[in-house]
């Protein structure tokens, strides 16, 4: 058996995901303290969801990133919508000037973009690292603009 494999009792699997989510109107709101507290609690929660695990997360202002190792036993939606759901829950507790701008509590738009990871598993990857750097470099044309 490979390392590029893990086990469970009786099942054998490779199930990695590129997935995305994004904050409901798309809102920038993952910026300074607040991007680096929703790093930190997409970590802790996916702990606390055994075997899942974080491969590459990449937080941007409007979207968050994540190739994930998600093992059979648990479905996509399950561990989605555990991660949504709780993640909201410390970010409005958090930081309560989120709840003024999401009324009724709503932080996350309906649902999030799935693509299984096969054979190209680093060019995803890279594609979710290279998200980053491209949002600073249009960021800074934008700045450049108005000099």
């Amino acid at each position: 058996m490979s390392k590029r494999f893990k086990k469970l009792s009786h099942t054998i699997y490779e199930c990695k995901y590129h997935i995305v989510i994004c904050p409901k109107y798309r809102f920038r709101i993952f910026a300074d303290k607040i991007a680096e507290y929703t790093r930190q609690q997409i970590y802790i929660l996916c702990r606390q969801k055994g075997l899942v695990e974080i491969l590459e997360l990449n937080i941007q202002k409007d979207h968050i990133h994540m190739v994930m190792w998600i093992p059979l036993k648990y479905s996509i939606s399950a561990v989605m919508g555990f991660l949504k759901g709780k993640l909201s829950l410390r970010l409005f507790q958090t930081y309560e000037q989120l709840g003024k701008r999401y009324w009724g509590r709503h932080l996350w738009a309906r649902g999030y973009c799935l693509s299984t990871v096969g054979l190209n598993e680093q060019q995803i990857r890279e594609y979710v690292k290279w998200q980053e750097k491209r949002e600073k470099e249009i960021e800074k044309k934008q700045l450049n603009m108005f000099k």
